[in-house]
């Protein structure tokens, strides 16, 4: 009895191989995909978050000084500035939010001292913020980012007379 042998063809051993190849091609294509759509998002997320951080800030601010009259837009320096009145510790004072030479700055400093913006604490990176009173006790913000993206918001005092 012979046993019959198989005889081995190229195809054989090209096949598998070639197989191998295209499903490591995919892989690599789709992993491409997702690092540069993973790339793209977080992007995205970053620019919106940097100009929307300044204006949370912002809101954030105005909330802890919530008292009647407390609010206030002044210009000190051709510079507009968020003027938040408050009474510490039997002291008036007033906090200051501005932009100066691309920083979102504060300056907390008592009432009849002279003011240097200058002086203020860095908070971010910005550059603008722009100041408008809509109505009686109505505010809008707009800050614009490093890369140009501009986030607004409009916000009240809660308190009122």
């Amino acid at each position: 009895m012979r046993f019959q042998t198989r005889q081995r063809h190229v195809i054989d051993l090209v096949f598998p191989i070639a197989l191998f190849f295209v499903f490591a091609a995919s892989a690599l294509v789709v992993l491409i995909l997702a690092a540069d759509i993973y790339a793209s998002t977080t992007n995205h997320f970053q620019v919106n978050d940097e100009s929307r951080t300044a204006l949370a800030y912002i809101s954030e601010k105005i909330r802890q000084n919530d008292t009647d009259g407390a609010l206030s837009i002044v210009t000190i320096e051709q510079t507009d500035c968020i003027a938040l009145s408050q009474d510490f510790n039997g002291t008036l004072c007033t906090t200051y939010i501005y932009e100066y030479e691309g920083m979102l700055k504060e300056l907390f400093i008592q009432d009849g001292v002279s003011i240097s913006l200058q002086n203020g604490t860095d908070i971010m990176e910005l550059s603008a913020l722009s100041i408008e009173e809509l109505d009686n006790q109505l505010y809008q913000f707009t800050a614009t980012d490093q890369t140009g993206t501009k986030s607004s918001i409009i916000t009240s005092e809660r308190s009122v007379p």
